[in-house]
């Protein structure tokens, strides 16, 4: 039974709500880590993750770290009916465990939590774009919290630099760096950090510059019959004979 307090909570996003509702209708030992979870729904690894950090902060998923018999380490996660009141309850006879032995990955950081010293951004080496600063500057109008000091757009201009250097349109670029933000973002600075040194695309293939695309001739309307037809120029369509020439006074 999924009861409406989960359903109906404010403060979870609707992923994380969809998320905890798959997880208790699954039974025990059923794989609910990451990558079975991205298998099952088509949002990404990031807004997965997300969610289940929801659940944990508000007392819906408790994930403990474990080792196997064969040495190995592994997460095993109890989703809970009703939340917890703390962190280190046990679960009560009427919360389901439902253990995920997936073997553990090597540990990714979270943006979210990051300390202070910023991994430091690729390209620093390098010169730097002159629109790198710009773009920086300009994230706050995609997301009012991404207003960055100037020392951190100092700090990350190089490696936005990277970025532009390998050919990535500044639209591109942007749009990597505010899509899917964590919540919640105690630090924007190593959030854009971590994507810039993590996310970086690789160069461009050597290669011929491409051809050209040619752009279809404009519709005009043809003087005779009034029918659309594509020419570079006003006039008669090809099935309108040309206009009669006016004799001379």
């Amino acid at each position: 039974m999924v009861g409406n307090h989960l359903l109906q909570h404010r403060e979870l996003s609707a992923t994380a709500i969809g998320v905890a509702a798959y997880i208790q209708s699954l039974p025990a030992g059923a794989p609910v880590g990451i990558r079975a979870l991205t298998d099952h729904f088509p949002e990404g690894e990031m807004r997965i993750s997300a969610a289940l950090r929801e659940l944990e902060r508000h007392g819906y998923l408790e994930r403990r770290t474990e080792r196997l018999p064969t040495g190995r380490l592994a997460t095993r996660t109890y989703s809970y009916n009703k939340p917890l009141s703390g962190p280190d309850e046990p679960p009560p006879p009427d919360r389901e465990p439902v253990p995920d032995p997936e073997p553990e990955p090597t540990p990714v950081p979270d943006p979210a939590r990051m300390p202070p010293s910023d991994p430091e951004p690729q390209g620093s080496a390098e010169p730097v774009d002159p629109g790198a600063a710009r773009l920086l500057t300009a994230l706050r109008r995609h997301d009012p919290r991404l207003l960055l000091a100037e020392r951190d757009v100092r700090r990350l201009a190089p490696a936005v630099s990277a970025w532009l250097d390998r050919g990535a349109d500044p639209e591109a670029v942007a749009l990597a760096l505010t899509t899917n933000l964590p919540e919640p973002m105690r630090s924007p600075a190593s959030v854009l950090a971590y994507r810039l040194k993590a996310l970086l695309p690789p160069h461009l293939p050597q290669g011929p510059a491409p051809s050209p695309i040619r752009r279809p001739d404009p519709f005009q309307t043809c003087d005779g019959c009034e029918r659309a037809f594509r020419s570079p120029h006003p006039g008669r369509c090809r099935d309108c004979p040309p206009p009669a020439r006016r004799a001379a006074a």
